[in-house]
């Protein structure tokens, strides 16, 4: 740096954690350089409603730009991080546009947030036939499937072949998968139950397919009992103890004590366990930090690099190191990612500043999951909840951690709207049906 330049930081990652730490310090006298592979940041929370036709993709994303356009010391690329070099302080760029060059960025502190995606357990060829919804893309893709299932069913003359249709599989009852069969149990036997001449939408089997012994694991065992009766009272059937050994484009194979058993199901989604982004590989690679088994590298207790305080990992890719050097493993929670941007940022400023800091300590408020239309269930530090009540506080805090006033204002008065008809205006195919694997092979 010459002398009198700003203090340079480079953030990698848009999501809740890259967002939290680049708004905390854009005050501070830095000059802020945000990097992501997309031009928004994602309420990732609320895919699966895109997924479902709930709300539209740009309810629940936000452009990373207009989030920053009044702040002249932040910057937003739109690019891939290809490589890190620590000693230099520098970053490998890999630009989105196939016809550009790649870019070195110098910085004088790093913040990575790279998030995780969803795995499969070693399967990744199940990708193909059971999306998750992690991503936007991702969520539309589902959501393009269930509607087009429901299509398929309607013409198919085959009794079997329509059962196969009207047959949706979730695999992992963690909250985005009972998420996701509550809403799809919910778009059967209300929004669509008058669409259809030919077939009847309520006669959809939603299959909620767990390996534990019990839905919503985190939870205590009185929430995931409420959590199972109001599934089931949607039309959900909750099957545990049951472990997916194999997924192809007409059927779920899972094993139970007794055998195999085979579901018959032409739409699937993944909703079981996650691991850390690649970004974490990389970062454990040049730093030697260690890597768990879900890929997550391993910081110090204020989140630096071992050997590298100038450098930071936070979020779902990384586990925390206490006082004596031990692991602790956070839940993958946005209100991790959160409390953790921030507290990079004070770090930050408080080091400019001439401050010390004490190291991360997580402030566990509490878990929600919602069921659907007016149920759900929270453990608020010892409050537990269920039914309306729980959904209310569901509600208001996923409205309050929405980015930007309008996309409130617009979900507030979509779900207002969908709770009073039961609709769903999202509920679009927005891709051809040649687009379709499942489809193809139908003909």
């Amino acid at each position: 740096m010459a002398a009198g330049a700003p203090h340079r930081v480079a953030v990698v990652g848009g999501g809740f954690g890259g967002l939290q730490a680049a708004l905390r310090l854009r005050r501070a006298p830095v000059e802020i350089t945000l990097i992501d592979r997309r031009n928004f940041h994602l309420f990732q929370p609320l895919t699966y409603q895109v997924a479902t036709g709930a709300l539209s993709a740009s309810e629940v994303a936000y452009p990373l730009r207009a989030i920053f356009k009044s702040d002249r010391n932040v910057r937003v690329l739109l690019a891939a991080v290809s490589g890190f070099d620590l000693d230099r302080r520098r970053l490998e760029l890999e630009p989105v546009a196939a016809d550009q060059t790649a870019q070195t960025l110098s910085y004088d502190t790093l913040i990575v947030a790279g998030g995780s995606s969803y795995s499969y357990f070693g399967h990744d060829d199940w990708a193909a036939v059971a999306p998750e919804v992690k991503s936007l893309e991702s969520a539309l893709d589902v959501r393009r499937r269930i509607l087009s299932a429901f299509e398929a069913a309607e013409t198919e003359a085959d009794d079997a072949r329509r059962s196969a249709w009207l047959s949706f599989v979730i695999v992992g009852a963690g909250p985005t998968g009972v998420e996701m069969a509550g809403q799809i149990a919910e778009m059967a036997r209300n929004t669509l139950r008058r669409d259809f001449r030919m077939v009847d939408p309520e006669a959809a089997r939603v299959l909620l397919v767990e390996a534990a012994n019990r839905v919503l694991t985190a939870f205590p065992p009185s929430l995931s009992a409420k959590a199972t009766e109001s599934l089931e009272r949607l039309g959900v059937t909750p099957l545990v103890n049951r472990t997916v050994v194999g997924i192809d484009a007409e059927a779920v194979t899972v094993e139970l004590p007794t055998g195999e058993e085979r579901l018959s199901a032409r739409t699937v989604i993944w909703a079981a366990g996650v691991t850390a982004s690649g970004l974490a590989a990389q970062l454990a690679s040049v730093s030697g930090a260690s890597l768990d088994r879900a890929g997550r590298v391993t910081v110090r207790p204020d989140l630096s690099l071992p050997g590298y305080p100038d450098a930071f990992a936070l979020g779902d890719m990384v586990r925390v190191s206490d006082r004596d050097g031990r692991p602790v493993e956070l839940p993958g929670v946005a209100p991790v990612a959160i409390q953790q941007g921030k507290y990079v940022a004070k770090v930050v400023g408080d080091r400019l500043a001439g401050r010390p800091t004490a190291a991360f300590r997580y402030h566990d408020r509490g878990n929600l999951a919602t069921i659907g239309r007016a149920s759900a269930v929270a453990d608020l530090r010892g409050l537990r909840l269920s039914g309306l009540l729980a959904w209310v506080v569901w509600l208001f805090v996923h409205l309050w951690y929405l980015v930007g006033f309008q996309n409130r204002l617009v979900v507030f008065i979509r779900w207002l709207f969908s709770f009073i008809t039961r609709g769903r205006a999202a509920r679009l195919i927005t891709a051809t049906a040649g687009s379709d694997p499942r489809l193809r092979e139908s003909r």
